[in-house]
């Protein structure tokens, strides 16, 4: 027979079970709340522990430039004007071959061109220019325009046309590499009748990238973490990852890929770029069939950047477009393989309808 004092603890023994887990399960949620309190506290306050002084406060971009360097201003709402950077070649003289209007891609700068410069230059009058804020044009940061941002898609395709209107040239060949094809591709569909046809090298089409809604885009906070990028990505750039073999990059070349990094508030401007890209998506795959000018699109069969397949579709879904794909080049086979590049431009220049 059991006594009553031990069916009273035998009874309560599960309740203080219960009790004891209930207790030790609110523990582990109070921990939980704090340490998820933690994070968003770090997450909202630690950007602002980033410094936003420059880390390049002195430095001209005509003492940075080389024998070769033009410069030119083009206008801007909201600026005194925008001094931008600029490769030229070749004659001006009219109805001796086409203008050809080089474009580079996402970190590079118009010294992205350099191998291929003569080859254009044989056939008409060259111009490769530095997009800002990239090489030694000019460097907006943010506060440093009105109601229009330099560096939205609009903006850059408006000044593409005021590069070519400051220099005289009413119609060009687009050549655009990476970032540079897409500038191209938009540009054309913004004014056709000023572009007479498109060379496309890998162009960002159909790569995707991530995009925020404006209003996360200009916290603060993330100001401040475009801001970390831009002065990581600026201090490398992507000319590593962009050639197949990167033990082909001679130190001369890797020097001018930094030329920018010798002009006050580089990383300001580049943060101030990538914050706006972030908002910005690539949607001009959605509009190729619009397109009506003759493209001849390339690719490296070892560009770790943009897949060849991509420069494949985008060739597929251009209404005259002609793919040419250069074994053992990667991104940016203008640099890397630029003999095999030029044979396989020429004759498609041969081909091509003279500029009225």
């Amino acid at each position: 027979m059991v006594a009553p004092a031990s069916r009273a603890m035998g009874v309560r023994e599960p309740w203080r079970i219960i009790r004891e887990s209930t207790q030790m399960l609110r523990r582990v949620l109070l921990a939980l709340l704090a340490l998820l309190i933690l994070l968003l506290a770090v997450a909202a306050l630690g950007p602002f522990l980033i410094s936003t002084a420059t880390v390049q406060p002195a430095g001209e971009a005509r003492d940075a430039a080389t024998p070769e360097s033009h410069f030119m201003t083009v206008p801007f709402a909201g600026t005194p004007g925008l001094p931008i950077h600029y490769l030229e070649r070749g004659t001006g003289t009219p109805g001796e071959g086409p203008v050809f209007l080089l474009l580079h891609g996402f970190t590079l700068n118009s010294f992205t061109w350099g191998a291929v410069l003569d080859g254009f230059a044989a056939r008409g009058r060259t111009i490769a220019y530095d997009q800002p804020p990239y090489g030694l044009s000019a460097k907006p940061a943010v506060g440093d325009w009105g109601d229009k941002n330099p560096y939205a898609k609009a903006a850059v395709i408006a000044q593409l046309f005021a590069v070519m209107d400051g220099l005289g040239v009413e119609r060009a060949v687009l050549v655009g590499s990476s970032s540079g094809g897409t500038l191209a591709l938009e540009a054309a569909l913004a004014r056709p009748e000023r572009v007479q046809a498109l060379i496309l090298i890998a162009p960002w089409v159909y790569a995707q990238r991530p995009t925020l809604p404006a209003w996360l885009a200009e916290l603060p906070q993330m100001r401040r973490l475009s801001l970390v990028i831009g002065r990581k990505l600026g201090a490398s750039t992507l000319l590593q990852l962009s050639y197949a073999q990167p033990e082909r990059i001679a130190p001369e070349r890797r020097a001018l890929a930094q030329l920018h990094t010798q002009v006050a508030r580089w990383d300001l401007a580049w943060g101030a770029l990538l914050s706006q890209s972030l908002t910005t998506p690539v949607d001009v795959g959605q509009r190729l069939l619009s397109v009506t000018q003759p493209a001849l699109l390339l690719t490296g069969d070892q560009d770790r950047l943009v897949p060849p397949e991509d420069t494949k579709r985008v060739a597929a879904d251009l209404p005259r477009a002609e793919l040419a794909i250069l074994p053992g080049c990667g991104h940016v086979p203008q640099e890397e393989c630029p003999g095999p590049f030029l044979k396989v431009v020429e004759p498609w220049l041969e081909r091509l309808e003279p500029a009225p």
